[in-house]
């Protein structure tokens, strides 16, 4: 099932355009984000066939099968309930069946909260990011051998440079396993290269050391530590960096480096919006998508405060409404039964079912 095959077949019920243009945050450079609802045609359900969302390559399109835009509705999802208050203006589409849905019966105490902690994640997107600009990390990927050190009396050296100054290759060194010890191994040299020893690691790549067979009459070298958990995390971290480098918004990321902050302010002007959401659903009853203070906002994208200031803001931010919450006479969440039966109603009525 395709978006295309969706609106050729009727099966719309409501689709709008969602994010920075519904916020009154659009740029030059902004995309157009489109969300909607649908439903499966009645053959899909007797063959036992659910889909609940369909979305284009991009995401840019999604939209939500009825059945799940409910369920998310329930839950007080601020994606869905965004897209239920979305402005007059950026309505694309909308069949009077979606007139059963009041978004005053979905202004609660949980959708509020939902808002703020959705902002809270978004702190941490940013902090996160903060982290990985300000510890960019070589392309080149160490091995293994960057992790063995050699016992030094009371310290330690690291392999490469006590071979380097003996002049010794790491492919004619032999390591035995020292029994009851962790990372810890006799390191052996073979000088006349006759002994077949199977150097430090197999490979370049090799996640763990190579063990050789060691004459009974050869002399120790030296104790060799390897620092394996050490090697372990610099691992992830390493896929995690190259991973984040390869799928991150290369025009989003240049923003944040202009800026010169070291954070993604995008993410940041998300947190305050979000935040000043929550505190409107219980200071006004209602969840205001078009936001009135445009200028502030895009200044925080455009890198105007530093992340510890937005930090400090959004948690005084979040302490006012978890404040409004203690006080607040919002119904705590959606009335379950009620959306239910709703759904129940709205699928007879589009399947034409008389029960």
């Amino acid at each position: 099932m395709t978006i295309d095959e969706l609106r050729k077949n009727g099966l719309i019920l409501f689709e709008a355009v969602v994010g920075s243009r519904a916020y009154g945050l659009a740029t030059a450079s902004s995309d157009t984000d489109i969300r909607g609802i649908f439903y499966l045609p009645l053959e899909y359900y007797l063959s036992g066939t659910y889909i609940a969302q369909v979305a284009n390559a991009s995401n840019d399109e999604v939209y939500y099968e009825l059945g799940r835009f409910v369920e998310l509705l329930s839950k007080s999802n601020p994606t869905v309930l965004e897209l239920l208050a979305s402005p007059a203006d950026c309505i694309v589409y909308q069949d009077p069946i979606m007139d059963k849905f009041k978004m005053q019966d979905f202004i609660t105490r949980e959708a509020a909260m939902t808002f703020a902690q959705y902002a809270m994640v978004q702190v941490r997107k940013a902090k996160g990011l903060n982290k990985k600009i300000n510890n960019a990390m070589d392309r080149e990927r160490k091995s293994l051998l960057d992790f063995c050190f050699i016992i030094a009396g009371h310290s330690s050296l690291p392999l490469r440079d006590w071979l380097s100054k003996r002049h010794w290759r790491e492919e004619n060194c032999g390591l035995t396993k020292i029994e009851h010890t962790k990372g810890m191994y006799a390191l052996y040299y073979d000088q006349a290269q006759n002994l077949d020893y199977k150097g430090i690691v197999a490979t370049m790549e090799s996640n763990e050391v190579s063990y050789s067979s060691i004459p009974r009459e050869e002399i120790l070298c030296a104790y060799l530590f390897v620092n394996h958990e050490a090697y372990s995390s610099y691992c992830k971290a390493y896929n995690e960096y190259f991973s984040w480098v390869s799928a991150r918004n290369e025009a989003r990321f240049e923003g944040t480096m202009t800026h010169g902050h070291g954070y993604d302010a995008k993410n940041m002007m998300h947190t305050i919006r979000l935040l000043q959401q929550a505190k409107e659903i219980f200071s006004k009853s209602e969840l205001q998508i078009q936001r009135p203070n445009r200028e502030e906002l895009l200044r925080i994208k455009e890198g105007a405060h530093s992340y510890d200031d937005l930090f400090v803001w959004s948690q005084k931010l979040f302490q006012e409404v978890q404040e409004l919450c203690l006080r607040s006479s919002l119904p705590v969440v959606p009335d379950q039964i009620k959306l239910r039966q709703q759904l129940v109603d709205m699928r007879k009525g589009l399947y034409q079912i008389k029960l």
